[in-house]
């Protein structure tokens, strides 16, 4: 005698409510991470809040190779998006004169999406190391348009000045801190949109279109629109991300859109791993922490401590540093 099928009907509510209480978790996650940033912000010097304001802007670009990476697909070019961002800072104040944060924040993450449109439409029809590699064409594109113009500052680049804050203008010690703020401010809207974004039919396409890009085609999904959305995406959290930077770090230059600031996107994302939108900025952390030191200690080989770390983490953690956390919560499972 044939076994009865499952209803589906009987399991989707079982799959709705896990589904709610993956998001409540994070959505906790989220809540005490933010608070938490905060609290200690209140104690950080300002060395520190100019660290971590860095640490967190890196991590949004980071975030943005998360969603490419979930599909199978890496950006060896993000920083063209991270370099956008960043210029779109630099240049509207120094041609237009406007120094309100909030408007160039989204100036930055409006200029990236504007390019992702377009370029999306080529990039989508490609994968694997074909996309890789005209992900870095196009930035290096933009490297060297950068390197040649006087107008785009050159090889030098050109100062970003102290940012106001609606009508409030900050003093420079004041600034930061207000900088750090919105920073968290993004962190926070970004993890909790791309959550959000992952656990929607769309978001789920990501693994779906990396394991079987065929079949998901054959079920009625346009594989090339997903992709194209999850481009822009990353590209408005790099945008996000460069735009950040800009402001904390005070000057822009083309290094900002070079392939090395690419490779190190890459190297975060490898060493932070897939498994959670909190992950990147877990790996953004450790990376500037290890390049900070590395730089401190070994100034003429920090590159090579940076290497080898790299090469211990793909030998020993293949799935990142988040594969601990991820490990301990299967130990203490029932």
């Amino acid at each position: 005698m044939d076994s009865p099928k499952p209803d589906r009907r009987s399991t989707l509510p079982l799959i709705l409510a896990a589904a709610g209480k993956e998001a409540a978790r994070r959505d906790l996650a989220l809540l005490l991470f933010v608070v938490g940033l905060m609290a200690a912000s209140l104690t950080m010097p300002g060395w520190a809040v100019y660290l971590v304001t860095v640490m967190l802007a890196r991590g949004l670009v980071v975030l943005g190779l998360l969603l490419l990476w979930r599909t199978g697909l890496m950006s060896f070019g993000q920083a063209l998006y991270y370099g956008i961002g960043a210029y779109a800072v630099g240049l509207t104040q120094k041609y237009l004169g406007l120094r309100e944060a909030f408007s160039l924040l989204a100036l930055g993450i409006v200029a990236a999406v504007l390019v992702a449109i377009a370029l999306g439409f080529l990039l989508r029809q490609y994968r694997d190391i074909f996309f890789a590699m005209l992900s870095l064409a196009f930035s290096m594109i933009l490297y060297g348009a950068l390197v040649k113009s006087e107008t785009l500052g050159s090889t030098d680049g050109f100062a970003v000045l102290t940012p106001h804050f609606l009508a409030w203008t900050p003093g420079t010690a004041s600034a930061q801190y207000d900088l750090l703020l919105l920073c968290i401010a993004a962190v926070a809207s970004g993890i909790y949109l791309v959550g959000r974004y992952l656990a929607s039919p769309m978001g789920h396409l990501t693994t779906a279109i990396r394991d079987n890009e065929i079949r998901v085609e054959y079920l009625g999904f346009p594989v090339r629109r997903a992709i194209h959305v999850k481009y822009v995406l990353a590209a408005a959290l790099s945008g996000a991300g460069g735009a950040l930077v800009a402001l904390a770090v005070g000057h822009i230059d083309p290094d900002m859109s070079y392939w090395t600031t690419s490779g190190e996107f890459v190297f975060v994302t490898i060493l932070a791993g897939s498994g959670s939108v909190f992950a990147p900025f877990l790996g953004s952390a450790i990376f500037e922490i290890l390049r900070t030191y590395a730089t401190d200690y070994a100034p003429y080989s920090w590159q090579m401590v940076l290497g080898v770390s790299l090469l211990l983490l793909i030998l020993f953690m293949p799935n990142g540093v988040w594969s601990l956390f991820r490990a301990r919560r299967k130990a203490a499972a029932p």
